[in-house]
């Protein structure tokens, strides 16, 4: 799909019918994105002149710093109208207060009781709209100690207990690619927000969606907590270590594979592996079928660690991630390639379900691949309806909504207020 045939949807979305205005500025861009993807009505506030910060967050399309060409704002704002007004100045939040009224959801990511201070609280706009949901997406919450303290992806990651089991059990800490805390804080966003609409459809009242980024990230602990109270262990770093023998990573011909044959989840699976290494003349295989690789004890030490990854190594070092995940696949072997992005681009279950679109940038003429929707919805299917708006692209076609003629938008746009 490229952008010169993105036409509109023949069948409803989801959202249809929801409009939102999207105030996000630090972190919450990716919750606008998955209420815009669904067919919700976005529309992005943005200052005049510069736009919002993601515009200018890096990497850009052919290295050019404009902010038109940042693939962050490439990606998290399609679907989404822009227009551009500064609610801090007065005839600014005059309109503002106007687009409240059309809406149904504000999203926001300022600090907390920032929009309090420019007279903009949850309350005074419910005043406005009683059926208005506001979701506010924040590091720690509206409330409590820590709510106004400045905050980064990798201080939340920290703070919410999940930096603590990430890397290497002999090295620091290592966070993971790509902000994964304002992902998990914007998802639940989403959910939230859902949740507020749901209500609102039965009640005609509006809410607040309060949003702590670091309970999210506590929340992706698993079972972090339940094993320090019925183990009275504290969950560390394992990296691609075993924590049994037979279930780790461990290198292959073009990379490395996933293995979990071993330890108490998964010994059901050892013989199988057993076998498939017979089969294949393994050294060591014989080995592998001694009795004592039931013992979970034995599994667990590190003699039967050292033992395993010799004889898996020396049996995967010639061969392929996909030769070795075939295999696997067909014994019944829980065994994975560690896919790279250029793997992923490739994977065949993800092509089969169509799950990258291409769509043109047009001021670089480049065809841009992103990931598409992770869910099929049978009647009202995602879809790629327009890409990332330029700077205030919809702001003659919005405003014009409010009453304002070209000639007061001139004067405002003077004023610099859109």
């Amino acid at each position: 799909m490229t952008q010169n045939s993105i036409q509109p949807p023949l069948f409803a979305s989801s959202l249809d019918g929801l409009r939102v205005l999207d105030l996000s500025n630090r972190f919450s861009h990716y919750a606008g994105k998955l209420l815009a993807d669904m067919g919700a009505e976005v529309i992005l506030i943005e200052a005049p002149i510069f736009g919002n910060s993601i515009r200018n967050k890096p990497p850009f399309i052919q290295d050019r710093t404009d902010i038109e060409f940042g693939i962050p704002h490439f990606y998290f704002n399609t679907n989404k109208r822009s227009i551009t007004l500064d609610i801090h100045k007065n005839e600014g939040k005059t309109i503002f207060l106007e687009l409240v009224k059309t809406a149904d959801i504000v999203l926001e990511d300022y600090e907390p009781l920032a929009l309090n201070k420019l007279g903009l609280s949850y309350e005074f706009l419910h005043e406005i709209n009683p059926k208005l949901i506001m979701t506010s997406i924040t590091p720690f919450g509206q409330t409590g100690p820590y709510a106004n303290y400045a905050s980064d992806d990798l201080t939340l990651l920290a703070l919410g207990g999940l930096l603590n089991i990430m890397g290497f059990e002999d090295m620091q800490p290592t966070q993971a690619a790509c902000e994964q805390a304002y992902a998990m804080g914007c998802m639940f966003g989403a959910v939230g927000t859902m949740l507020a609409v749901l209500e609102t459809q039965l009640s005609d009242l509006g809410q607040q969606v309060d949003v702590s980024i670091q309970e999210c990230v506590t929340l992706s602990l698993e079972n972090s907590a339940q094993s320090f109270d019925l183990e009275n262990k504290i969950r560390a770093r394992a990296g691609n270590t075993q924590r049994y023998a037979g279930s780790g990573i461990f290198e292959c011909l073009d990379g490395f594979v996933y293995v979990f044959a071993g330890g108490m989840a998964a010994s059901r699976f050892w013989k199988n592996l057993v076998e498939w290494f017979k089969i294949e003349g393994v050294e060591g295989a014989n080995e592998l079928a001694s009795p004592k690789w039931q013992d979970l004890k034995y599994m667990h030490s590190d003699e039967g660690k050292q033992l395993f990854e010799k004889i898996f190594t020396a049996f995967a070092s010639d061969k392929t991630m996909a030769f070795l995940y075939e295999g696997a696949q067909s014994r019944r072997i829980p065994l994975c390639p560690v896919n790279d992005c250029q793997s992923i681009l490739k994977n065949k279950q993800l092509i089969s379900r169509s799950f990258f679109e291409t769509a043109l940038h047009k001021d670089s003429g480049l065809k841009i691949t992103m990931p598409g929707a992770p869910y099929l919805l049978s009647e009202t299917p995602w879809s790629l309806r327009h890409l990332a708006p330029r700077l205030g692209q919809d702001n003659v076609t919005i405003y014009k909504e409010l009453g304002l003629t070209e000639e007061k938008l001139a004067s405002l746009r003077t004023l610099g207020v859109v």
